[in-house]
């Protein structure tokens, strides 16, 4: 750029702009957050090692028992592991989550901050001074330790208009809730990426009555649509091993992306002991890139001698998943899910 537009922004000295090369635009982002789940990376990220961006808005919608709550979780977990200073702020609107239920799942509780608004204006009021907060703790940046926040979920909070009709005993519908979530997500997203704090939510998705195809639409309007960089629909069918039900297969999809192609979608495996499988789906996936080969119900590895069947590779996946196979992978990973090659 020439000195002559350089030395213009900067006499204007207007905090809300800045120069494009100089990468200090708010929709910037340093890194992503592990999910976890590689292949959740995967369609999320366009990377088996990327995940969620750290300073944008990621929604995860679906029917109930989809697994939103325990992606979520699971984000949380690797966030504060990463970090070993940062903190998490947990919005829990649905009374589900407890101490227990993270700790099994190998959070850190005393770094978790559980908040529980009952109407989305006390969610805004309480997310915005939080953030004012944060932003002011240091005059560095490099002071500030990470922090994420979690909206879990959107589709159970009230406005405090449905709050005063239930009060009164009113039946009529609250047609304003719409407006004030759009309101709160305009208010929110742009610092949330100031901050450079990245915001989670759960939502719930209903039937579109109507439609010539059977589909579904998230909750809450229009404001989180426009909002989020990420929605991903989640919709599940059983495992079954002999009679008993062993967990869900999950699929996602992706409804909006700006980082990996929309409509991507892959399988995942949610285990009811073992939770959300770090490896499941990559087998699978290096098989249909011809990285391994598929012989009947065995696979086939590069330099390998025997046929291994799927089960054996993911109990042991680190011996078969070598640093020269994953390469391959992750190539084939950018080249099938990655946006803007």
């Amino acid at each position: 750029m020439s000195d002559f537009f350089r030395n213009l922004a900067d006499e204007i000295k207007d905090v809300d702009s800045s120069i494009l090369a100089d990468g200090e635009g708010a929709a910037e982002f340093t890194g992503y957050i592990d999910t976890g789940c590689l292949m959740l990376n995967a369609v999320l990220s366009g990377s088996l090692y990327g995940g969620v961006p750290n300073n944008k808005v990621t929604a995860f919608a679906g029917d109930p028992a989809t697994g939103k709550t325990f992606f979520v979780l699971s984000a949380v977990r690797e966030f504060l592991k990463a970090n070993p200073k940062s903190g998490v702020v947990y919005y829990d609107t649905e009374a589900a989550v407890t101490k227990q239920m993270m700790e099994e799942r190998g959070i850190d509780v005393n770094r978790v901050i559980l908040a529980e608004p009952d109407t989305i204006e006390s969610f805004r009021t309480h997310s915005l001074k939080f953030l004012d907060k944060y932003m002011t703790a240091g005059t560095k940046e490099e002071e500030m330790p990470p922090m994420m926040m979690v909206l879990d979920s959107l589709g159970m909070m009230s406005t405090k208009k449905e709050m005063q009709d239930s009060h009164d005993g009113k039946d009529t519908r609250d047609m304003t809730k719409s407006q004030v979530i759009k309101g709160t997500f305009r208010t929110l997203t742009l610092k949330l990426a100031r901050a450079k704090v990245p915001l989670l939510i759960t939502n719930h998705v209903y039937q579109v009555i109507g439609s010539y195809v059977p589909m579904k639409d998230m909750g809450g309007g229009s404001g989180l649509k426009f909002a989020a960089s990420t929605i991903a629909f989640l919709s599940k069918k059983k495992v079954k091993e002999g009679t008993d039900f062993t967990g869900n297969i999950i699929t996602v999809k992706m409804n909006k992306s700006r980082l990996s192609k929309e409509n991507s979608q892959v399988d995942l495996l949610l285990n009811y002991k073992t939770g959300l499988s770090k490896w499941h789906g990559v087998l699978e996936f290096a098989e249909s890139k011809g990285i391994v080969e598929k012989s009947g119900a065995r696979y086939k590895f590069p330099d390998e001698i025997a046929s291994v069947f799927a089960k054996h590779v993911y109990e042991k996946p680190e011996e078969y998943f070598t640093e020269s196979i994953m390469e391959k992978i992750e190539d084939a990973v950018k080249e099938e899910f990655k946006y803007g090659q």
